[in-house]
Protein backbone atom coordinates (compact mmCIF):
# COMPACT_ATOMS: atom_id res chain seq x y z
CA UNK A 1 0.00 0.00 0.00
CA UNK A 2 1.03 3.57 -0.77
CA UNK A 3 2.30 5.93 2.05
CA UNK A 4 -0.87 8.11 3.68
CA UNK A 5 -0.70 10.65 6.28
CA UNK A 6 -3.10 12.88 7.11
CA UNK A 7 -2.29 15.97 9.11
CA UNK A 8 -4.43 16.93 12.26
CA UNK A 9 -4.23 20.16 14.25
CA UNK A 10 -0.36 20.23 13.03
CA UNK A 11 0.12 16.84 13.71
CA UNK A 12 1.28 14.34 10.61
CA UNK A 13 -0.48 11.15 11.51
CA UNK A 14 0.91 8.19 9.23
CA UNK A 15 -1.75 5.64 8.50
CA UNK A 16 0.28 3.67 5.94
CA UNK A 17 0.38 0.60 7.74
CA UNK A 18 -1.95 0.88 11.34
CA UNK A 19 -5.23 2.21 10.54
CA UNK A 20 -7.86 4.01 13.18
CA UNK A 21 -10.75 3.38 14.93
CA UNK A 22 -13.06 5.98 15.65
CA UNK A 23 -16.02 5.81 17.78
CA UNK A 24 -19.42 6.73 17.57
CA UNK A 25 -20.59 9.36 20.47
CA UNK A 26 -24.20 10.15 19.08
CA UNK A 27 -25.38 12.27 21.78
CA UNK A 28 -28.70 12.57 20.81
CA UNK A 29 -32.35 11.51 21.68
CA UNK A 30 -32.68 9.85 18.08
CA UNK A 31 -29.57 8.30 16.69
CA UNK A 32 -30.93 5.36 14.30
CA UNK A 33 -28.67 2.71 16.72
CA UNK A 34 -28.18 4.23 20.32
CA UNK A 35 -30.59 7.64 20.25
CA UNK A 36 -31.23 8.61 23.94
CA UNK A 37 -28.08 6.54 25.39
CA UNK A 38 -25.57 9.15 25.76
CA UNK A 39 -27.78 12.14 26.29
CA UNK A 40 -26.55 12.94 29.33
CA UNK A 41 -23.76 14.33 29.86
CA UNK A 42 -21.84 11.85 32.61
CA UNK A 43 -23.30 8.65 30.76
CA UNK A 44 -21.53 9.78 27.29
CA UNK A 45 -18.21 10.59 28.99
CA UNK A 46 -18.61 7.64 30.90
CA UNK A 47 -19.04 5.63 27.09
CA UNK A 48 -16.07 8.23 25.33
CA UNK A 49 -13.72 7.13 27.81
CA UNK A 50 -14.54 3.68 27.56
CA UNK A 51 -13.89 3.45 24.00
CA UNK A 52 -10.63 5.26 24.45
CA UNK A 53 -9.55 2.34 26.88
CA UNK A 54 -10.88 -0.19 24.26
CA UNK A 55 -8.58 1.25 21.73
CA UNK A 56 -10.06 3.80 20.06
CA UNK A 57 -7.89 6.97 18.48
CA UNK A 58 -11.09 9.23 17.48
CA UNK A 59 -14.00 9.92 19.14
CA UNK A 60 -16.48 11.29 16.89
CA UNK A 61 -19.14 13.60 18.70
CA UNK A 62 -22.96 14.19 16.91
CA UNK A 63 -25.33 16.11 18.07
CA UNK A 64 -27.93 15.72 15.39
CA UNK A 65 -29.30 12.75 13.87
CA UNK A 66 -28.22 11.80 10.14
CA UNK A 67 -30.42 8.39 10.37
CA UNK A 68 -33.01 8.51 6.92
CA UNK A 69 -35.76 10.92 7.84
CA UNK A 70 -34.35 12.46 10.50
CA UNK A 71 -35.42 15.95 10.75
CA UNK A 72 -32.93 19.19 11.32
CA UNK A 73 -31.92 20.33 14.79
CA UNK A 74 -30.74 24.06 15.20
CA UNK A 75 -27.67 25.18 16.05
CA UNK A 76 -28.44 26.11 19.59
CA UNK A 77 -29.75 22.85 20.39
CA UNK A 78 -26.78 21.56 18.69
CA UNK A 79 -24.40 23.36 20.90
CA UNK A 80 -26.13 22.83 23.88
CA UNK A 81 -25.94 18.30 23.42
CA UNK A 82 -21.94 18.32 22.14
CA UNK A 83 -20.06 21.13 24.02
CA UNK A 84 -20.29 19.66 27.36
CA UNK A 85 -19.30 16.43 26.34
CA UNK A 86 -16.52 17.77 24.36
CA UNK A 87 -15.04 20.14 26.95
CA UNK A 88 -15.22 17.18 29.48
CA UNK A 89 -13.55 14.26 27.41
CA UNK A 90 -10.63 17.17 26.41
CA UNK A 91 -9.79 17.53 29.90
CA UNK A 92 -10.21 13.78 31.17
CA UNK A 93 -7.90 12.53 27.43
CA UNK A 94 -6.02 13.67 24.92
CA UNK A 95 -7.72 11.28 22.55
CA UNK A 96 -8.54 12.88 18.84
CA UNK A 97 -12.03 14.33 18.67
CA UNK A 98 -13.86 15.22 16.27
CA UNK A 99 -17.03 17.17 15.83
CA UNK A 100 -19.67 15.43 13.39
CA UNK A 101 -21.80 18.51 12.13
CA UNK A 102 -22.48 20.26 8.70
CA UNK A 103 -22.81 23.68 10.61
CA UNK A 104 -19.98 25.97 10.96
CA UNK A 105 -21.13 27.47 13.77
CA UNK A 106 -20.95 24.18 16.11
CA UNK A 107 -17.56 23.42 14.25
CA UNK A 108 -16.15 26.64 15.43
CA UNK A 109 -17.13 26.27 18.89
CA UNK A 110 -16.48 22.80 18.90
CA UNK A 111 -12.61 23.40 17.88
CA UNK A 112 -12.56 25.90 20.67
CA UNK A 113 -13.84 23.35 22.77
CA UNK A 114 -11.00 20.85 22.41
CA UNK A 115 -11.64 19.19 18.58
CA UNK A 116 -9.47 18.52 16.25
CA UNK A 117 -11.43 17.21 13.34
CA UNK A 118 -14.50 18.01 11.26
CA UNK A 119 -15.95 15.50 10.04
CA UNK A 120 -19.19 17.02 7.85
CA UNK A 121 -21.98 14.81 6.16
CA UNK A 122 -22.35 17.59 3.82
CA UNK A 123 -19.17 17.66 1.99
CA UNK A 124 -19.02 21.54 2.74
CA UNK A 125 -21.63 22.03 0.99
CA UNK A 126 -24.39 22.91 3.64
CA UNK A 127 -22.38 25.40 5.01
CA UNK A 128 -20.45 28.17 2.86
CA UNK A 129 -18.22 29.55 5.66
CA UNK A 130 -17.40 25.40 6.60
CA UNK A 131 -14.26 25.02 4.59
CA UNK A 132 -12.70 28.43 5.49
CA UNK A 133 -13.09 27.66 9.30
CA UNK A 134 -10.91 24.20 8.77
CA UNK A 135 -8.13 25.76 6.75
CA UNK A 136 -8.14 28.61 9.46
CA UNK A 137 -7.87 26.12 12.18
CA UNK A 138 -5.68 23.72 10.98
CA UNK A 139 -8.30 20.74 11.60
CA UNK A 140 -8.82 17.77 9.92
CA UNK A 141 -11.17 17.98 7.02
CA UNK A 142 -13.28 14.69 6.19
CA UNK A 143 -15.57 15.39 3.05
CA UNK A 144 -18.12 12.74 3.31
CA UNK A 145 -20.88 11.75 0.51
CA UNK A 146 -24.40 12.08 0.68
CA UNK A 147 -26.72 12.41 -2.42
CA UNK A 148 -30.02 14.82 -0.83
CA UNK A 149 -30.36 15.53 2.87
CA UNK A 150 -30.76 12.65 5.50
CA UNK A 151 -34.69 13.24 5.57
CA UNK A 152 -34.77 12.81 1.84
CA UNK A 153 -31.87 10.41 0.92
CA UNK A 154 -33.02 7.29 1.02
CA UNK A 155 -36.45 7.88 -0.95
CA UNK A 156 -35.24 6.98 -4.34
CA UNK A 157 -31.12 6.95 -4.40
CA UNK A 158 -30.13 6.77 -7.86
CA UNK A 159 -26.85 7.30 -9.93
CA UNK A 160 -25.87 6.19 -13.57
CA UNK A 161 -22.15 4.85 -11.86
CA UNK A 162 -22.36 5.64 -8.29
CA UNK A 163 -18.23 4.75 -8.18
CA UNK A 164 -17.36 7.05 -10.42
CA UNK A 165 -19.87 9.96 -9.21
CA UNK A 166 -18.41 9.55 -5.91
CA UNK A 167 -15.13 9.61 -6.76
CA UNK A 168 -15.64 12.96 -9.29
CA UNK A 169 -17.75 14.23 -6.02
CA UNK A 170 -14.65 13.58 -4.16
CA UNK A 171 -12.27 15.56 -7.14
CA UNK A 172 -14.83 18.45 -7.12
CA UNK A 173 -14.57 18.58 -3.29
CA UNK A 174 -11.37 18.79 -3.13
CA UNK A 175 -10.30 21.42 -5.47
CA UNK A 176 -12.79 23.51 -3.83
CA UNK A 177 -11.29 22.79 -0.27
CA UNK A 178 -7.83 24.16 -1.57
CA UNK A 179 -9.01 27.25 -2.70
CA UNK A 180 -10.68 27.70 0.46
CA UNK A 181 -7.58 27.43 1.93
CA UNK A 182 -7.24 24.09 3.58
CA UNK A 183 -3.92 21.89 3.53
CA UNK A 184 -3.86 18.79 1.11
CA UNK A 185 -2.71 16.72 4.05
CA UNK A 186 -5.63 17.87 6.48
CA UNK A 187 -8.53 16.24 4.25
CA UNK A 188 -10.22 12.88 4.04
CA UNK A 189 -12.82 11.43 2.19
CA UNK A 190 -15.73 9.51 3.48
CA UNK A 191 -18.02 7.71 0.75
CA UNK A 192 -21.23 8.14 3.02
CA UNK A 193 -22.64 4.29 3.07
CA UNK A 194 -25.99 4.92 3.39
CA UNK A 195 -26.30 8.22 3.05
CA UNK A 196 -28.70 8.08 -0.10
CA UNK A 197 -27.61 4.90 -1.48
CA UNK A 198 -29.43 1.24 -2.28
CA UNK A 199 -27.74 -1.75 -1.18
CA UNK A 200 -26.40 -2.55 -4.16
CA UNK A 201 -24.85 1.20 -4.24
CA UNK A 202 -23.64 0.51 -0.97
CA UNK A 203 -21.82 -2.85 -2.06
CA UNK A 204 -20.30 -1.10 -5.76
CA UNK A 205 -18.87 1.37 -3.50
CA UNK A 206 -17.07 -1.34 -1.06
CA UNK A 207 -16.05 -3.10 -3.99
CA UNK A 208 -13.98 -0.61 -5.57
CA UNK A 209 -12.74 1.19 -2.45
CA UNK A 210 -9.54 1.78 -4.32
CA UNK A 211 -10.99 3.74 -7.04
CA UNK A 212 -12.17 5.99 -4.25
CA UNK A 213 -8.50 7.20 -3.40
CA UNK A 214 -8.41 10.56 -4.55
CA UNK A 215 -4.77 12.24 -4.37
CA UNK A 216 -4.18 9.68 -1.69
CA UNK A 217 -5.77 10.96 0.80
CA UNK A 218 -6.98 8.85 3.39
CA UNK A 219 -10.60 7.04 3.54
CA UNK A 220 -12.74 7.08 6.29
CA UNK A 221 -15.71 4.27 5.79
CA UNK A 222 -18.62 3.91 8.66
CA UNK A 223 -20.99 0.90 8.11
CA UNK A 224 -21.19 0.27 12.18
CA UNK A 225 -24.86 -1.50 12.75
CA UNK A 226 -25.93 -0.11 9.08
CA UNK A 227 -29.48 -1.33 7.33
CA UNK A 228 -27.95 -2.50 4.54
CA UNK A 229 -26.20 -5.18 6.69
CA UNK A 230 -29.43 -6.77 7.77
CA UNK A 231 -30.14 -7.10 4.98
CA UNK A 232 -27.82 -8.48 3.56
CA UNK A 233 -28.07 -11.54 5.85
CA UNK A 234 -32.21 -11.36 5.83
CA UNK A 235 -32.65 -9.84 10.03
CA UNK A 236 -34.55 -7.07 10.97
CA UNK A 237 -32.75 -7.54 14.43
CA UNK A 238 -29.88 -4.24 14.88
CA UNK A 239 -27.94 -6.69 17.48
CA UNK A 240 -27.45 -9.13 14.50
CA UNK A 241 -25.61 -6.29 12.59
CA UNK A 242 -22.46 -6.33 15.35
CA UNK A 243 -21.05 -9.56 13.44
CA UNK A 244 -21.25 -8.04 10.01
CA UNK A 245 -19.45 -5.12 11.20
CA UNK A 246 -16.40 -7.04 12.48
CA UNK A 247 -16.26 -8.54 8.81
CA UNK A 248 -16.31 -5.43 7.17
CA UNK A 249 -13.46 -4.18 9.51
CA UNK A 250 -11.76 -6.63 8.28
CA UNK A 251 -12.32 -6.86 4.80
CA UNK A 252 -12.12 -2.66 4.24
CA UNK A 253 -9.11 -2.62 5.45
CA UNK A 254 -7.39 -5.22 3.32
CA UNK A 255 -8.71 -3.19 0.29
CA UNK A 256 -7.71 0.13 1.57
CA UNK A 257 -9.76 2.01 4.51
CA UNK A 258 -7.52 3.90 6.92
CA UNK A 259 -10.40 5.00 9.49
CA UNK A 260 -13.28 2.38 10.58
CA UNK A 261 -15.89 4.21 12.12
CA UNK A 262 -17.54 2.49 14.73
CA UNK A 263 -20.40 1.83 17.31
CA UNK A 264 -18.54 -1.23 19.45
CA UNK A 265 -15.15 -0.57 19.57
CA UNK A 266 -13.22 -3.38 21.39
CA UNK A 267 -14.09 -6.08 18.64
CA UNK A 268 -13.21 -4.09 15.64
CA UNK A 269 -10.23 -2.63 16.79
CA UNK A 270 -9.43 -7.02 17.44
CA UNK A 271 -10.55 -7.48 13.82
CA UNK A 272 -8.39 -4.43 12.57
CA UNK A 273 -4.85 -5.63 14.29
CA UNK A 274 -5.62 -9.06 13.14
CA UNK A 275 -5.79 -8.52 9.41
CA UNK A 276 -2.55 -5.64 9.79
CA UNK A 277 -0.59 -8.32 11.09
CA UNK A 278 -1.12 -10.20 7.75
CA UNK A 279 -0.61 -7.28 5.81
CA UNK A 280 2.84 -6.93 3.94
CA UNK A 281 3.16 -3.12 5.50
CA UNK A 282 2.42 -4.12 8.34
CA UNK A 283 4.57 -2.91 11.66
Amino acid sequence: MAAVHWKIAGETLDLSGRAMIMGVLNVTPDSFSDGGQFVEVDKALTHALQMVAEGAQIIDIGGESTRPGAEAVDETEELRRVLPVISRLRARSDVIISIDTSKAGVARAALEAGATVVNDISGGRADGEMMSLAAESGAGFIIMHMQGTPRTMQQSPQYDDVVSEVADFFRQQYARALECGLEPMAIAFDPGIGFGKTLAHNLSLLRHLPQLRIHERPLVVGVSRKSFLGKMIDSPQLSDRSAPTVAMTALLRERGAHVLRVHDVKPNVAALRVTEALLDNAP
